[in-house]
């Protein structure tokens, strides 16, 4: 319903507004032990809401939404948001891959070699997250650019070079 450039623009603005916040928040510490309670919950709630919207309609993952709605909403820090962000991501993707399994929609050849990629990508980008978290703001900092230099990328493509 809507034009593709238009929405993979609009999404770029979506991801630059994300890199402003987390930017922001780059210097606070967080709270390690958060625990979801009565307080925190309509926050949760609310941002998991927005999230799963949002997802929806630009038809993303939206581990990159994810990560600040828990910090914002928790008080967590990066590390534990990214890990929780990883394990309902893994959660959403495990259903929605069995369903096109089960549909026989899937080139197996083509999902191993991700499978595989994925993992070694993953263990090499938890080492790299972990010694970024070490040092304070380095890993909102590092993420935030990669959502920004994405979003031009897509802002250029779509309003400039469609």
């Amino acid at each position: 319903m809507i034009d593709g450039h238009k929405l993979l623009a609009l999404f770029a603005l979506v991801m630059l507004l994300i890199a402003v916040l987390m930017l922001k928040t780059r210097t606070r510490v967080g709270v390690a032990s958060v625990k979801m309670d009565w307080s925190n919950f309509p926050a949760i709630a609310g941002l998991g809401l927005l999230t799963g919207t949002l997802s929806g309609f630009f038809g993303i993952g939206g581990g990159f939404l994810i990560v600040p709605a828990l910090m914002f909403a928790t008080g967590m820090p990066i590390m534990n948001a990214v890990s929780s962000s990883l394990v309902a991501v893994t959660a959403f993707g495990s259903t929605t891959a069995a369903s096109y399994a089960w549909s026989g929609l899937v080139s197996w050849e083509l999902a191993v070699v991700f499978i595989v990629g994925g993992i070694a990508g993953g263990l090499g980008g938890t080492a790299a997250a972990r010694h970024l978290a070490a040092r304070r703001g380095a890993l909102n900092t590092v993420f935030a650019i990669v959502i920004v230099t994405v979003a031009i990328y897509m802002l250029v493509r779509n309003i400039f070079l469609p």
